[in-house]
């Protein structure tokens, strides 16, 4: 499977927090399935950390590294899509990472109940 990590998840699990359930954790440890990280997650904790809203030390991107995740970029495509969803979440990052999981064919692994309203396959993070 294709997983795309939302920033929490992300951030969880690179501080090994106790919020992830246990079949999240499985899925993300699994080494059949290849863990994404967005761009779009690394830009929102660049600016929350600038902003005092996040703590987060060190590189965002040494992180994809050092669990083993891959990076995604964000495309014209996904900018496009993203623009096109529904409003019902307006959040920039939340809306390119349904983007990115729809157009690329990702399992979105989240904790964000409005996400839920969205038609993208998902997985509850808790």
């Amino acid at each position: 499977m294709n997983l795309l990590l939302d920033t929490h998840v992300l951030l969880w699990w690179d501080d090994g927090a106790d919020q992830l359930g246990p079949a999240t954790r499985d899925a993300i440890a699994n080494p059949a399935n290849q863990i994404y990280i967005s761009a779009a997650s690394l830009w929102e904790i660049a600016i929350k950390s600038a902003k005092g809203k996040l703590r987060f030390t060190g590189s965002p991107q040494a992180a994809i590294g050092r669990n083993g995740f891959l990076p995604l970029s964000i495309s014209p495509h996904h900018a496009e899509i993203a623009g096109q969803l529904d409003w019902s979440h307006p959040d920039p990052f939340d809306r390119m990472l349904v983007a990115q999981a729809r157009t690329d064919g990702m399992i979105l692994v989240h904790a964000d109940s409005v996400i839920r309203n969205y038609e993208v396959p998902q997985l509850w993070a808790r």
